[in-house]
Formats: structure tokens, sequence, C-alpha cells
């Protein structure tokens, strides 16, 4: 097969070493996966971090204190450790909730964990907004008019946060794809017969010195993806901040 492992027209990015399946399959493949993986967190965690960061700053008091220990809560702990250690009890913990065994179970378990970790960066980030703009005079004139919590919050304040939470998500799309493929890559992931770009990458390390090509190529897309989504992140950021392109 060669150090370009069986490039060929018919198969143009080569095949796996052993099983003679299309690299490029696999890359389209893997990408649905780990595009799945990554936007689905990126919902739950825009969702949990606006609605709880909202809650939190709107409210105050005891219940600020509450999200805010949470937080810090959360945030202390070691993320990839803890990932590494429970992900053989609560894989089989969704199974035994009624997810299907196997990759749909580690599927979920690691939406479930990049959302746990990743909620309470936005939180404290809307949470600081919240406290900025609940201080100006049409959130007042709400207030004086008697306008319902219901609308102050949803209707008043949320309309002015949507920038930094757009930015946050278009940051988060992209550092959640790269750490898919890093916990997949360490096993944590989905095995085969799927595959996901982690998994290649662990796959190749095996072949690296015969067919160094199958680790070249899915590294280098899944580069090129990351980057690709950063650099929209930062067109996002840019449109809907210009300050914040030239500090």
């Amino acid at each position: 097969m060669g150090a370009w492992g069986g490039i060929s027209t018919e198969h143009p990015l080569g095949v796996e070493w052993g099983t003679g399946r299309d690299i490029f399959a696999q890359l389209l493949y893997g990408l649905r996966i780990s595009l799945l993986i990554a936007t689905t967190a990126t919902i739950l965690t825009v969702f949990f971090g606006t609605v709880l960061g909202i809650i939190s700053g709107y409210a105050g008091g005891k219940t600020d204190a509450v999200i805010g220990r949470t937080m810090d809560l959360i945030l202390a702990f070691p993320f990839l450790l803890i990932i590494l250690a429970m992900s053989g009890v609560l894989t089989q913990r969704l199974t035994d909730l009624g997810v299907p065994d196997g990759n749909p179970s580690r599927i979920m378990y690691l939406i479930i964990v990049l959302s746990i970790f990743g909620w309470p960066y936005l939180a404290r980030i809307v949470r600081g907004q919240v406290l900025s703009v609940r201080e100006r005079e049409f959130v007042e004139s709400s207030i004086a008019m008697g306008a319902s919590r219901y609308r102050i919050l949803f209707k008043e304040i949320l309309p002015n946060l949507w920038a930094p939470i757009l930015v946050y998500a278009t940051l988060t799309l992209p550092t959640y794809v790269g750490t898919e493929a890093a916990l997949s890559f360490l096993g944590v992931g989905v095995l085969p017969p799927d595959t996901s770009f982690g998994g290649m990458l662990g796959n190749s390390v095996s072949y690296f010195s015969v067919v160094p090509s199958y680790l070249f190529i899915p590294g280098t897309v899944l580069v090129v993806l990351v980057v690709t989504f950063n650099l929209v992140g930062d067109a996002v950021r840019d449109a809907l901040d210009p300050r914040a392109g030239r500090v």
C-alpha cells in the first residue's frame, strides 16, 4: 500500500491499513458524529448557561449565591480526570435508563459531560451582562409600570444578551469538536465499526511508521475544521461587537 496509504483515483485519500476501508468515507462519517456531539452539547450549554445566568444575575441574593457556588464547584473539578474515571459507570447507567448500549450511550455520555462542564462559563458571562442591563432606564421603567418578571427577563433583558451568547456559541462549537476528538483518541468516544476524528487518530498511531498518511490526513482535516469554526466565531464577534476587534 505504501507510505501514502493506497491513494488512487478510486480512493483519493487512501484506505485504512488492515481493513481497506476508504478514509474519505470515514472522514465524512466521523464528521457527522463529531458535529452531532459538538452541536448538541453547544445547544444544551447555551440553553442552561443563558437561563441560569439570567436567573442568577436578576434574582440576586440566595439564588445568586447558590448558582454561583454550583458554578464554582463544577469548575473546580478536574474535567479530564472526571470524564475518564466516570465513563464506564455512567455509560452503563445510561444503558440501564434505556439508551441503546454501545456507541449511542457513549455519544450521549459525551454530550452530557460537555454540557455540564460548559454551561458555567457562559452563565458567568450572562450574569455579568444582566447585572449591567438591569440597571438601565428601560428596565427600571418596565418595573415601575408593573411589568411581569417574565416580560422583564425575556422581553427586556434577554434581547440585549444575544451578542455575547452568539459569540460564545460560535467559539464553543469548535472547542467541543476538538475536545470530542481528544476524548475519542483516549478511548472514551465512539468505538469501531463507527468512527470519529479522534478514533481515526488513535488507530493511526499503530501504523504511523508504515502509513504516515493515515495520521496526517485526519489530523489535517481536524485542524482545518477547528480553525474554520474559530474564524467564523471571530467574524461573528467582530460583527456584533466591533470594539472587540480593536482590543
